[in-house]
């Protein structure tokens, strides 16, 4: 069947009064566990395998697709609200959501982060639906050097466009990069800056650093200052909607951001990082009020949530066409259906055609609740902030504890994360980005990966780089990026004339 009349064939098993339950239930657990610092959608997914095997395969997949989407929305409200996202995806929207919050703004960008995600969820939904096939191709199209084009493309654009000062920039990439040597060496077999400690074999995890910099930074650098400067915060003080300037300056950014998220979220090693970086590089300097960002831009908001959440819905192209996991997520929706006997792939749609087409349409039935259910809230969600600062750090710092032993029950990571969230304190007093860290371990092993991969395709040939229409276009923005802005300084420096000699005769 063509894809409208399977579209049309999977409404009608998702608009199933049980499948409804299930598909409301899946986002009322999504936003929840998002909400949450460190429990992401993967570990609920994977608790809950042993539980859905008993269940239809359709209802099963229809609840898991609500968790993986719910938890996009409830991961930015703990970004915006408190400092703390709760997934990778939601780092950039913390940046400015949060400084809208400070400002009193918090339900503004609460609604703008919920229409956002509705508007790409919606838009990538339907690229599942009808462009699916092309887009899973792009994976047999991008080759090594092309991936690490892009990889090294988003390493310097956080770097340079972050925070005030760009050596400050490529020193937390720095920090990132080395965090992300620490392990087992793919190449070779051999441990790498692990120290003898079993526990670091595996590499640094990624929450742990997440919640880390975010969550125990974040605390230790308010209670460092609350005895000195007593906030003084109306979170209402913005109203609890967005106004028509906010309209005016989100709608760009949400079409941007799926632009984005989409077709990167469904490459293999895209990820959500990658579209939510380089949305928010984009917004940064197509903007037309660039003094608000750094200081609660809601176009800072706006795009990289909406590219946030389209690559959610990217990242399930490869995984029912080709079989292909993307994320950690997709990895266990792959082994669910391996659970049911089900392998994804081409013949998946053929063999099961009810299953696929009615997870797709509670796509966008999943899509709606969402909004329904998170508009309404956006401006209780604020009231958050009322409660007592010392009684909101104390239990964020519960929750965050709770979570990272709950990933991994190892003290090694407890350890790290107190460690870890005193070196995000110090980067807190002295300005120095936190975005660059993470996106220099996230993407620090894959760029690695696919470095070593075009070298050895190449037999050491160092201009395989440059040997791709895509890989020269990506190499010659990366090098633009860092070579402007130094140019544009030394030229208006040299336009300063210098003062006249003030020094008194003798």
């Amino acid at each position: 069947m063509d894809s409208f009349n399977g579209l049309m064939h999977g409404f009608s098993i998702a608009l199933q009064p049980q499948n409804l339950l299930w598909a409301f239930l899946g986002t009322f657990m999504g936003t929840a566990i998002g909400v949450l610092p460190g429990i992401g959608p993967a570990l609920t997914i994977a608790l809950l395998l042993p539980v859905t095997v008993y269940i239809d395969p359709t209802a099963a997949f229809i609840m898991f697709a609500g968790i993986f989407y719910g938890a996009m929305y409830g991961g930015s409200t703990t970004s915006i609200l408190l400092n703390t996202p709760g997934e990778s995806g939601s780092m950039m929207t913390a940046l400015e959501g949060n400084k809208m919050a400070r400002k009193g703004r918090g339900a503004a960008a609460l609604c703008t982060a919920a229409i956002g995600s509705f508007v790409a969820g919606t838009i990538g939904t339907l690229g599942i639906t009808f462009l699916a096939p092309p887009i899973a191709e792009l994976a047999f199209v991008f080759k090594p050097q092309d991936y690490f084009a892009l990889m090294l493309l988003a390493f310097l654009s956080v770097s340079v466009v972050m925070g005030t000062s760009k050596v400050r920039g490529f020193i937390a990439l720095f920090i990132g990069l080395s965090m992300g040597v620490i392990g087992i060496d793919k190449a070779s077999g051999l441990q790498r800056v692990t120290f003898n400690v079993p526990d670091l074999m595996d590499g640094v995890e990624m929450t742990v650093v997440l919640v880390s910099l975010f969550a125990i930074g974040e605390t230790l650098y308010v209670a460092s200052r609350f005895g000195l400067h007593k906030p003084n915060l109306n979170p209402l003080a913005g109203g609890i909607w967005m106004t028509r300037q906010d309209w005016k300056r989100s709608w760009m950014p949400w079409l941007r951001g799926t632009f984005f998220g989409f077709p990167i979220g469904a490459l293999p090693a895209g990820g959500a990082e990658i579209p939510t970086f380089l949305s928010y590089t984009v917004e940064r300097k197509l903007t037309k009020h660039p003094e608000e960002f750094g200081h609660g831009a809601i176009e800072g908001v706006a795009g990289p949530e909406a590219a946030n959440n389209a690559a959610a819905a990217g990242v399930l192209v490869p995984l029912l066409t080709l079989g292909l996991p993307t994320s950690a997520t997709a990895a266990i929706l792959l082994a669910a259906f391996q659970n049911y006997g089900l392998q994804p792939g081409p013949m998946l749609f053929i063999n099961s055609g009810d299953l696929v087409w009615g997870l797709i349409a509670s796509l966008y039935i999943g899509n709606l609740m969402l909004l329904i259910l998170n508009l309404p809230l956006a401006g209780l969600w604020v009231r958050l902030l009322f409660i007592p600062r010392p009684y909101l750090y104390a239990g964020i710092l519960t929750f965050s504890l709770v979570g990272i032993w709950g990933v991994s029950n190892s003290w090694v990571d407890l350890a790290m994360m107190f460690g870890v969230g005193l070196l995000g304190y110090m980067m807190r007093v002295y300005d120095f980005p936190i975005a660059p860290v993470l996106i220099g371990l996230i993407l620090g092993p894959m760029a690695e990966v696919q470095f070593r991969r075009a070298l050895q395709i190449s037999q050491g040939d160092p201009t395989v780089f440059v040997s791709t229409p895509m890989s020269a276009v990506l190499m010659v923005i990366a090098v633009l990026i860092v070579v402007v802005p130094a140019a544009l300084h030394w030229r208006r420096s040299r336009k300063i004339e210098p003062l006249p000699d003030q020094t008194p005769g003798v």
